[in-house]
Formats: structure tokens, sequence, C-alpha cells
């Protein structure tokens, strides 16, 4: 039954696309509603909540020591995770990260990595121990447009980021030296192809109709000196991250 349901909506949403309608009147160009809250988490060393829509995402950073990789001895660590979790929607399971999961993270992980707008180096801390950063994403709510939503948080969640105070070697708990020294602001804008049409921001019910997505990350900020935005990454899917088709 779920599969002809899914015929029938790829369906009507191919013919509205061609006649450069939208389930719910927007352009082709255009987001749904956005707002971003930062520091929700009391437990974490940074947070931020985005709802796009109805889609609703979490993401938290957690700092802890680390050994370095032994090719990069003085570099610290950067660690990008996401979770579906089951309450987000019906087709989420309880278990470990799915291939979509992964994919959303790399995803993510990739536009804010290849900015350099960390300096993992000043993660250092002695030989042979640094800093380890995690980023973890938390799909709340599922409705169309994960990777657009997760960039956002976890760039939010960066944004907040204080590094605890260290101490003979070890973190301080509770105490924070400062802000995490963020270079620029990444965004992730991802281009759904439906038939022959462009478009971005889908709701759940358009992923059913999309073939193919390209996931564009840029860079800005008062620091870049040659002009106002840096591309930075370009991650083209063949299949969209949609419940449906899991």
């Amino acid at each position: 039954m779920t599969d002809i349901l899914n015929i029938l909506k790829k369906g009507v949403i191919e013919n509205l696309v061609q006649k450069n309608k939208r389930l719910d009147d927007r352009g082709f160009d255009e987001y749904r509603p956005i707002t971003l809250e930062k520091n929700v988490l009391d437990a974490a060393d940074g947070s931020a909540l985005v709802h796009m829509g109805k889609t609703k995402v979490l993401a938290a950073v957690k700092f802890d020591t680390g050994t370095p990789f032994p090719d990069r001895p003085e570099e610290g660590i950067l660690s990008m995770s996401a979770e579906f979790l089951p309450a987000a929607s019906p087709g989420f399971e309880p278990g470990p990260p799915g291939k979509d999961a992964i994919e959303l993270a790399r995803v993510v992980d990739r536009g804010i990595r290849a900015a350099n707008i960390i300096d993992l180096n000043s993660f250092f801390i002695e030989e042979g121990k640094v800093l380890a950063m995690f980023v973890d994403i938390y799909v709340l709510d599922h409705h169309g447009n994960l990777i657009d939503a997760s960039a956002l948080a976890a760039m939010g969640a960066i944004l907040s980021a204080k590094i605890p105070k260290i101490e003979d070697g070890s973190l301080v708990w509770g105490e924070y030296d400062r802000k995490l020294d963020v270079k620029g602001v990444v965004t992730t804008t991802t281009f759904y192809k439906i038939k022959d049409k462009i478009l971005i921001d889908p709701n759940l019910d358009e992923e059913t109709g999309a073939s193919a997505r390209l996931s564009v990350s840029m860079l800005s900020g008062p620091r870049l000196e040659d002009q106002e935005y840096h591309l930075c990454a370009l991650q083209k899917g063949l299949s969209v991250l949609s419940v449906q088709q899991r």
C-alpha cells in the first residue's frame, strides 16, 4: 500500500512542477520559514535548534581530549555524527546509524571541514594529547530537506561553542576558557531535480518526486578578503534522504 501511495504522490508532484507550481504555493527558490535558536542545551558546550517548516533538527557540540592522528600530531580532532530518532518519523528505527544518517553527517562535515573555519592546530594540548570536538546532529522531526536543516543546526552549534578550561592536560568540566574561534559561516543549499525542474527545500512529499540532488556549501564572513563568498564543497546525490525510500 505504501508503494502505491508513493507512486501516486510522485505523479502529483511531477504534474505540479511541470506547471511551475508547488504543493504549498512557494516559489522554486523559496525556503519554508526558518528559525534558529542557539544555546538550547545546558549540558553541551554549544548547541542549536533549527526549525525549517515542520522539519526540526538539534545539533550539539561537546569537547573532550583525544590522541591525535599519527600523521598530524599537533592537530585536533573534528568528528561529526547524525542520528535519526525513531520519534522523528515512522520510518526511523532504533539502532546504530544507517546509511542515510552516515551520509547526512558526511555531507554536513564536508562543507564545514572544507571551509577551514576552525583552526584544529589550536586544539593542541601537549605531545600526544589534543582537543577532540564532537558535533552530534539529532533529527527530531523529518518533514523534508534534512541536509540544509542539519547543516544550519551544526553551524549554529559551532558558533555558540565554548572551549572548556584545561588544567594539567585535563578538561575542567563546567568551566570555560574561551569561545571557539570561528573564521566564517558555512551555509548549505541543496537543489533537487524533479523531472526537468530544479527547486530548493522540498517538503517530505516533494522529495518522493526527486530524481537527484546537489548540495552546495558556501563560506561567508568578514574575514574573507578577496570576495564575499567562497565555494567550499559540492555533493551530488542520486537518491534523496526520504523516509519513503528507506
